[in-house]
């Protein structure tokens, strides 16, 4: 359920950026019943990550207090809409409610690039000039596959 407060916490994990510039001006909250579990701002610069996004961390924090990887339960209030690593995290984290304040658009209005990628995404990923996909390998990957498929005390997730 949306709740105001959690998305001025968010704000306020964007914010730390403006005067800490570990990253981008992205900060993000989880919530579980209430309450906040997990908080993160974007330190992609402090911690020489491009995956440190806000939500990532977020994400992370969570986990890590909760003592779980299954955030079934939980919503996430961002201060930007998830670029897609952001919704990829946050789909295999099992939180299936985000909340978001500014947009793609307003993103890439203050030059970051989610949009491009999502135009990559939406494309086929057929942009070799972007970014190259070639499969190759298959029959040395595939067989942790296989054995994988036979464990009998495999976990998924």
């Amino acid at each position: 359920m949306y709740e105001e407060q959690f998305m001025a916490a968010a704000v306020a994990e964007a914010d730390i950026n403006l005067t800490s510039n570990e990253g981008g001006p992205f900060g993000a909250v989880v919530v579980k019943n209430g309450k906040i579990v997990g908080r993160g701002h974007n330190r992609v610069i402090a911690k020489h990550d491009p995956t440190a996004h806000g939500e990532m961390e977020a994400i992370r924090d969570a986990c890590k207090n909760l003592g779980t990887h299954d955030l079934t339960g939980c919503e996430l209030f961002t201060s930007c809409y998830p670029c897609p690593m952001c919704l990829g995290g946050t789909i295999w984290s099992n939180i299936k409610t985000i909340y978001y304040g500014n947009t793609q658009k307003d993103a890439d209005a203050i030059g970051f690039r989610d949009d491009v990628i999502y135009e990559f995404i939406q494309t086929g990923c057929k942009n070799d000039s972007f970014l190259k996909l070639e499969q190759q390998g298959r029959e040395q990957s595939i067989t942790t596959f296989q054995k994988f498929a036979a464990k009998s005390d495999k976990q998924m997730y």
